[in-house]
């Protein structure tokens, strides 16, 4: 089982950078890194909200869920 972070391809997208980001959601830029970069253990849910509510997306655009077994 994986989850899949697809924050860096919304950003891109939105054209976006991870400061711009960090000072709009207002969490710092360590944090987000940690997000985009998959290594996040947990996201709150203000937090996915905040991302979604700036870069006008929904959550399934920045979380996957892929299957191990199929990969």
């Amino acid at each position: 089982m994986a989850i899949i972070v697809n924050l860096d391809v919304m950003m891109a997208r939105r054209k976006i950078t991870l400061g711009e980001l960090a000072d709009r959601i207002g969490i710092t830029m360590a944090n987000l890194s940690i997000l985009k970069t998959g290594k996040a253990k947990a996201i709150r849910f203000s937090t996915l909200n905040a991302i979604c509510e700036a870069l006008d997306c929904q959550p399934a655009d920045i979380l996957e869920y892929r299957n191990s077994e199929n990969e």
